[in-house]
């Protein structure tokens, strides 16, 4: 456990650095595939302090994570054999059987309704390569899921400022979630109408 404390004291420091914004491309592009830390652990400070630059910064953890997403897809492709008893050690095993039991039921949505979850993105990135999902859809989902996330935490932060943090920390969850259930109702509606023409 200290390994991601100390993981997630050492991100937070980069968001004072200098260079912070390829701090925040870069994890925003490894959180995608690997990484433990979410990219909003440095885009709400680094937007608190800079609310002017929020879009650009909603831009640039976006489109890295699509990047990361990626090469998590590819992991998922190339090495998913290699990862399974990983999996397990990490305690990773039930969230990864859990997003493939996304992916079975609700295919390419499986990638937007992950962007939402407090399941980490990267089990559906590395789950769509190993299930050899349709690449350009892949692309188009993580671009949509992801950049609704980093576009709603940084206008949160550009309109809301320090008072918003206590309420987004209180019911971060609770929005997840109500995302989550409006995307599969959404899903579902679609699918219905879609067989009934």
């Amino acid at each position: 456990m200290n390994l991601f404390s100390g993981l997630l004291k050492a991100t937070m420091n980069w968001a004072e650095k200098p260079n912070a914004k390829y701090y925040l491309g870069g994890v925003s592009c490894t959180e995608a595939a690997f990484f433990p830390i979410p990219p909003d652990v440095l885009l709400i400070p680094m937007t608190l302090a800079r609310p002017e630059d929020a879009w650009r910064l909603a831009w640039l953890t976006t489109w890295t994570a699509v990047v990361g997403s990626l090469l998590g897809y590819l992991i998922g492709y190339l090495a998913i054999d290699l990862l399974l008893p990983y999996f397990d050690q990490w305690g990773y095993q039930e969230t990864y059987l859990k997003a493939k039991d996304f992916f079975a039921e609700y295919g390419i949505w499986a990638v937007l309704i992950g962007s939402f979850t407090p399941i980490p993105f990267k089990l559906f990135t590395i789950t769509a390569g190993a299930m050899d999902m349709a690449l350009l859809p892949f692309i188009v989902i993580a671009f949509i899921g992801r950049a609704k996330r980093f576009y709603l935490v940084a206008a949160i932060m550009k309109y809301g400022g320090v008072r918003a943090l206590p309420i987004m920390e209180k019911y971060s969850d609770a929005l997840g979630w109500t995302f989550v259930a409006l995307s599969v109702v959404g899903v579902v509606v679609w699918q219905i109408m879609k067989t009934t023409n």
